[in-house]
């Protein structure tokens, strides 16, 4: 799995639950209260049951925030449909479900191939075991804490194994964890061994964002610290 040494925490707030009716604001706000990236929740009323919305929107926020990282969480039905049209919108990363995919590593190839990074996804019910024969071919792994496709349902902790095995055995590997994440589940995250932190509304609906922002990546970067010192 190609990454960086020592992964570096990220934070990225999943801008699904910021308000809507201002998302070029929201995510301004977003970045100016301290995050690395921003998460796109794409819904595509099949493979979750919820409606969000696609590439339009992403070409729209682009030229608004030109150097802002956008990664896509695309849960929907065959991914493969939508690589060119999210590159041309200027999404950084686009990230599939394996359970949405018949062919990973052709998949994998084309979203390289359109110049953005690989992350794959894992609904709580997907053993990690799933993507291993493919593990040369992503960037992210994303680990689900929550089922896919609804706001406001309950981290999952037994999930935390899937991580810690990721990073054991891929110390490199940009791991990515999502849904139920904040303040009072940061730690047992971090300690996972996750570096990628997806927030939700523990985040866009702080009264100071900037203070959720800067208590998940000190967390996170202890435990980072941490583990490199015990390597």
């Amino acid at each position: 799995m190609s990454g960086h040494t020592h992964p570096c925490c990220k934070i990225g707030p999943s801008i699904l639950c910021a308000d809507l009716s201002c998302l070029a604001d929201e995510c301004r706000r977003m970045i100016h209260s301290g995050a690395d990236y921003l998460h796109l929740d794409v819904m595509d009323g099949h493979f979750v049951p919820n409606l969000t919305f696609g590439h339009p929107i992403v070409k729209c926020l682009r030229p608004k925030m030109p150097d802002v990282y956008f990664d896509m969480h695309m849960m929907v039905q065959n991914p493969e449909r939508w690589v060119e049209n999210m590159a041309d919108a200027g999404a950084n990363q686009y990230t599939f479900h394996v359970e949405a995919c018949d062919d990973i590593p052709a998949l994998c190839r084309k979203i390289q191939e359109s110049g953005m990074r690989v992350g794959v996804g894992l609904k709580p019910g997907t053993p990690v075991e799933t993507i291993l024969p493919y593990s040369d071919l992503f960037d992210v792994v994303l680990i689900m804490t929550v089922e896919p496709g609804f706001g406001g349902q309950r981290f999952m902790e037994d999930m935390m194994s899937k991580v810690q095995y990721l990073r054991t055995n891929f110390p490199d590997l940009d791991i990515e964890v999502d849904g139920g994440v904040g303040p009072s589940t940061i730690d047992v995250v971090a300690e996972a061994g996750a570096n990628m932190i997806v927030s939700g509304t523990a985040i866009t609906g702080a009264a100071d964002p900037s203070q959720v922002i800067a208590l998940l990546r000190n967390s996170v970067e202890n435990a980072i610290q941490k583990s490199q010192l015990e390597r």
